[in-house]
Parts: structure tokens; sequence; C-alpha cells
């Protein structure tokens, strides 16, 4: 049996072992790269494994990481989202959908100053679905806009997962989190839109329309909305604007978010230690994994396999779009057992090569890749906004996915619109250039 076939089946069964026992993602990457090396090859495993590990966790992009991870933290223990939600409902209330439109918009406000799918779904579902409940709106529909619309975490910049696939791909970071904003526009738009049609078509199952608020009163209400905004378009307009770079934007974020916290004096000392902490762990689980999956890429390197398997999929002649479907249901696949860091650092060193060799534009890709790991976000069985939304309603999987599922298909209409239409991601990113 020729030894490429062989080295590729050890590297697939050991992960897939691996993982399967429940070890340490990061470990297991790094297990299996040295697998790799030390048996397929001469190359001396000991100082190249040392060397990537040390290559790949000092690089100057990725400092941006723990400190927009960091903001995050902070804010999320303020006051942030009660005040959003005060501010948004006198506006959404007369929409067809009513309140249930403060969840997607609340979450697309938290998304832009946490970065994270999980903080965003856990912080407005927290506040909202109780209010939602007393006020007699279906749960259904409330547990299923806050699964799609705590996603936007991923998708709005300062994303986390953008930061990690540009290091992994070796993209700008400042263009991606530019690239990303007009598809979560678009997807907040489809979000906006089923909700208001299914709340037409089902009157019968929605309360009475929300009382009519004087535009004075909607405008004082507003003022609680004033701070978290001017946040936001400072750190986004600061990236866009070539006044500063991602590092150094998240850097200011962070004394925003606390300039924040300390005028609504909502953070505690004890809340400001415990945002540190879990920045720091946060961090430090993120740049293990991809510390580790650099490893692992330079082992498979060594054999080739990257390049090798790229040419056999070339060799079936497929179009771009083929190529693109077949990544897209691969990915979805991966996604629901593993989390978005994971299946960017895993699949990295196979699937950047044919979509560079196909000619796809990486920063496009890297939005598309981003949505699919948003959908994965709400796919069981290992869907983690599944489990967020589980704990705070303590309904079980199998009806938050269902309650799910039509935001889970407006992703996947995403995906055929920016695939179609291309420059609804590109049109910012080239602005920059």
């Amino acid at each position: 049996m020729d030894q490429t076939l062989i080295a590729s089946l050890v590297i697939l069964g050991s992960m897939l072992f691996l993982l399967g026992s429940g070890l340490w993602v990061s470990i297991a990457l790094l297990a299996v790269g040295m697998i790799t090396l030390g048996g397929f090859s001469a190359a001396p495993m000991g100082s190249l494994m040392a060397s990537t590990l040390w290559d790949s966790s000092w690089g100057w992009v990725l400092t941006s990481l723990p400190l927009f991870i960091w903001m995050g933290e902070i804010l999320f223990r303020t006051n942030l989202s009660a005040d959003m939600f005060r501010g948004l409902a006198p506006w959404l209330g007369r929409l067809p959908g009513g309140l249930l439109h403060v969840n997607i918009l609340g979450c697309g406000a938290m998304a832009a100053v946490t970065g994270s799918s999980a903080v965003t779904c856990a912080t407005i579902g927290r506040l909202s679905i109780p209010e939602l409940e007393k006020r007699g709106y279906p749960q259904k529909l409330s547990i299923g806009t806050l699964a799609g619309s705590g996603t936007l975490g991923l998708l709005i910049p300062p994303s986390i997962i953008m930061i990690v696939y540009g290091v992994t791909a070796e993209q700008s970071i400042a263009k991606l989190f530019i690239a990303g904003i007009l598809p979560a526009f678009v997807l907040i738009a489809l979000f906006m839109f089923y909700t208001g049609a299914w709340a037409l078509f089902n009157k019968d199952k929605m309360p009475p329309r929300e009382p009519y608020v004087p535009l004075m009163q909607r405008l004082y209400a507003s003022r609680s909305l004033i701070p978290v905004g001017l946040l936001i378009a400072f750190v986004i307009g600061s990236i866009y604007g070539g006044i500063a770079t991602p590092t150094e934007a998240a850097a200011f974020g962070v004394i925003g978010a606390l300039v924040l916290a300390f005028f609504s004096r909502t953070l505690t000392f004890e809340a400001f230690l415990d945002s540190l902490l879990t920045s720091v762990r946060t961090s430090c689980m993120i740049s293990m994994i991809i510390a580790s999956a650099a490893c692992l890429s330079m082992s498979v390197a060594f054999l080739n396999l990257p390049s090798m398997l790229a040419s056999w999929v070339q060799s079936f002649g497929l179009p771009p779009m083929a190529l693109l479907a077949v990544l897209a249901v691969a990915i979805l696949i991966i996604g629901c057992f593993l989390e978005g860091i994971s299946i960017i650092v895993l699949t990295s060193s196979v699937m950047l090569p044919m979509v560079q060799a196909a000619g796809i534009d990486m920063i496009w890709f890297g939005v598309f890749l981003v949505i699919l790991i948003e959908a994965a976000q709400i796919t069981p069985p290992l869907g983690f906004n599944l489990f967020v939304l589980q704990n705070i309603t303590g309904k079980n999987i199998l009806q938050i996915t269902w309650a799910a599922l039509p935001y889970f298909l407006m992703m996947m209409l995403l995906l055929v619109i920016v695939t179609c239409f291309p420059q609804i991601v590109m049109v910012l990113p080239n602005l920059m250039r």
C-alpha cells in the first residue's frame, strides 16, 4: 500500500480516536502531528515541533485576540444588554413580530462589542426570554430568533473566528472584518423578514401589538444606546478609516469598555478580575489550538499531503461552484461535532490550497466559511448555541434545534446570495486597497 495512503489513514484514524476520547483539541492536534512526523518522516521531530510552536505563538496579529475577548468579557458583566433592550423595544414593538426583533438587533449590537457567538446568545437570552414569555410571545420563535441571531458574533467584527482565519490563511484581518459587515446586515434583514412574515401568517399565536410610544419617548429611551453605539463606531471606524490597526483598535475598545463600565457603576472589582481571568483562559485555549494546528500542518506538509489531496480533487475538474458546494457540505458535517476554531485549524492545510488553486478570493472565502461555521453553531449534536439556550430555557436539544431550523435555512440562503453576488462581500474590502 502506498505510504501516502497509509499516512492519511493513520492521521484520520488517530484524530478521530483522540477527539472521540475527549482529549483537548489542542493536545489531539499536537499528538497527531508528532505521530505523523515521527512515523513517516526522517525529519528531526523535536526541534521542528519546538520551533513551529514558538513561531506560531508570538505573531503580532494574535495580540488583538485577547484584547477583543477581554472587551467582550467586560461588557458582558455590565448592564449593556438591559440598556439595549430598553433602547430598542420602543422602536420595534409595532413591527410584525414585535419585540422578537429586539432579539435580532440586540444580538447584532452585542456581537459588535463581544466578537463571540456564545456570549452574544447568553447575554441577550437571559434578558429577553423571560420578558418575551411574560408578554405572551411564542417560545419557539423566541428561542429561534436567539439561536440564529446569536451566531452573528462570528460574522460581525470584531469576530474572534475571523482573527483565527486571518492568522491561519495569512489574510488581512482588517479586510476580513470589513468584509463581514454587509453580509451581516443582509442576514439580519433575512431574520427580520422571516420573523415578520411568520407573525403575519400566525396572528392567532402572537400577543396583541405593543402600545404606541410617542416619538419623544422613543428618542428619550434611545439614549441608552448611545454609549455602545459610540464604542462600536469607534472600534470599527478606526479600522476602516485606517486610523488604527485591529490590534490598536482592540486596545482602544478595552479602554472604552472600561470607561463604560466605570460610568455605569455595574462592574465590581471581583467581576473585573473574573473578566480578566476568563479572557486569559479563552485566549490561551485558542492560541494553543492555533499553535498545535501549525504543528500538524507542518507535519503533513513534509509528506506533501495537502498538495497531493488538492491535486486529486482538481483531477475531477470541478468548477469553483461545485468545489464550494462540496466544501460547504463537508464543513457542515464537521460542524456537527467540532466548534468553529477547531474546524478552521483542522481543515486549513487541506482546504485552503484547493480554494487558492480554484482562483477563489481568500477574503471572500473567509466570509463564506464563517457563515458555514455560524450555521454549525445551531446544528446538533454539538451546536454550541443550542447548549447555551438549553441552559437558559431548560428545553431539550431537539426542541431548540427545531426552533432554530428556519434561521439555519436563512443562513443557507445567505450563502447562495453571497455566492451569486460576491460583491456584497468584496465591495468594502476593495475600497481599502
